[in-house]
């Protein structure tokens, strides 16, 4: 008698299991995983219950290991470093909330996708206005997926197969970029930084771009939170030698920052999740992609784009996806990107905000945050032992904090922190090892002149006591 499947997992039985290998030309189940690393691969039985339980049991079970967490409401946080805490308004939550974009999928089918696509529609609108592009999808997954296809657009353009990246990004974004490049035999450099400023070396950079250089990309602001102040000659030096300029941004700081537009972005990239999503525990979190208008560009994004048509008649406007033949469901393998469903219930909440906010609003925004920020920084600075920043440079929402002089490191006054009731900032110290032991810390609009002075007398004490 035949084994029986897993009454939910139709394919569990052995049968059914040797039928699939064989049809796709394995032997085993483990030459599926040949391209994933020995060292993460799981040696020992997952510790399960060997009993089910009911759904109530589940239910306890799961809110007893919820209530462990906390959040913004329980204590001031001051990490960001990619998802940072921002205030979510009560409409953007309630809009999103309904069944029209809560249940919608890929828009396929314009004449019942109205709703959606105008929503996705103003979404592009809205970012390319924040920009000063043109051209933008309806958004990637995150700032690091932008930033990886970004960097393959740019070597298709070009046909060119090597990219130049400041030494002080994101790393994770740069393990990204590697991932998304490597496959596709694109060579990504790194461009030195001054020690003083952190600001992009421009005689690095001068001496290592090449007629190999498809891009040049920035952070701006940077990874650790200070403003980039030679983005007009960066981006000429791109253009000079043939290559694309790309930069990646926060959203937040474009209401009081000129946007990459103006200085001679090719293609903009960034992380949507301040507009409108909150921190999820880590995501899911939203991309920007945006370009210029140049079609050799436009023809070769990644991503769905929704445009702006009439019916047959002329009668009624209209919405429907564009230039679809550059997407996986028409051309397959050659597709510009394997993008498929990405984050279109995040981009209308991004939508939503942004048409809360406003162009005022979201100047208010970011001259609050900046103002904050910088209250944080003059506050800490006066502790004896500790260097805010270790940049001189002008910091947006993120600085950087030295624990070297009070011979601390950043994961015992974190600790410490966690039991004055205050979540500190990100240890980077095995990021960048060059920096000693410092932390990367984030205040925003939800910060309190209460929470920074709370931050201030519990890292004094913390040094103090040594």
């Amino acid at each position: 008698m035949k084994r029986k499947s897993h009454p939910y997992i139709p394919n569990s039985s052995a049968e059914i299991k040797q039928t699939l290998m064989r049809e796709i030309g394995i032997k085993s189940i483990e030459e599926l995983y040949a391209d994933i690393p020995e060292k993460y691969f799981l040696r020992k039985p997952l510790n399960l219950p060997a009993e089910g339980l009911s759904e109530f049991e589940v239910k306890r079970r799961i809110e007893t290991l919820l209530s462990k967490n906390k959040t913004c409401e329980d204590m001031p946080i001051f990490l960001g470093a990619g998802c940072w805490p921002h205030y979510v308004p009560a409409a953007v939550k309630e809009i999103t909330q309904r069944s029209e974009f809560l249940t919608s999928y890929t828009p396929y089918q314009p004449e019942i996708s109205q709703g959606m696509l105008q929503a996705l529609f103003e979404y592009q609108s809205m970012i390319c206005e924040l920009t000063a592009m043109d051209v933008a999808n309806c958004s990637m997954y995150d700032w690091a997926s932008a930033l990886g296809e970004a960097a393959r657009m740019a070597s298709r353009v070009t046909k060119r197969n090597e990219i130049l990246v400041p030494k002080i990004s994101h790393p994770e974004r740069k393990a990204t970029l590697q991932t998304y490049t490597e496959p596709a035999g694109i060579s990504v450099k790194e461009i030195a930084y001054n020690p003083e400023t952190g600001q992009l070396d421009l005689n690095d950079l001068e001496n290592k771009i090449s007629d190999k250089t498809a891009a040049i990309y920035i952070e701006n602001p940077s990874y650790l939170g200070f403003i980039e102040e030679d983005v007009d000659e960066i981006g000429s030096l791109a253009h000079k030698h043939g290559a694309l300029f790309i930069v990646g941004v926060d959203p937040t700081s474009l209401g009081i920052l000129k946007p990459p537009g103006e200085y001679g972005a090719d293609i903009v990239v960034g992380e949507a999740q301040p507009l409108g999503n909150p921190m999820n525990f880590g995501g899911p979190l939203l991309g920007i992609f945006a370009c210029r208008d140049d079609l050799s560009l436009i023809r070769q994004m990644p991503g769905r784009i929704i445009g702006m048509t009439t019916t047959l008649d002329g009668s009624r406007q209209g919405f429907c996806m564009v230039l679809q033949t550059r997407e996986q469901h028409i051309r397959r393998e050659k597709a510009t990107s394997n993008i498929c469903s990405n984050e279109a219930l995040c981009a209308v909440a991004s939508a939503v905000y942004m048409a809360l906010l406003g162009p005022k609003g979201l100047r208010e925004l970011g001259e609050t945050i900046m103002y904050r920020a910088n209250y944080a920084m003059r506050l800490l600075s006066k502790i004896n032992g500790l260097k805010v920043p270790i940049f001189k440079s002008v910091h947006f929402k993120e600085f950087t904090l030295n624990f070297d002089d009070v011979g601390l490191s950043v994961k015992e006054v974190n600790e410490r922190l966690l039991k004055m009731g205050v979540h500190g900032g990100k240890d980077i110290s095995k990021e960048f090892p060059e920096f000693g032991e410092t932390a990367l810390y984030c205040v925003t609009e939800i910060h309190s002149k209460g929470d920074i002075d709370l931050l201030a007398e519990s890292l004094e004490k913390i040094v103090q006591k040594g």
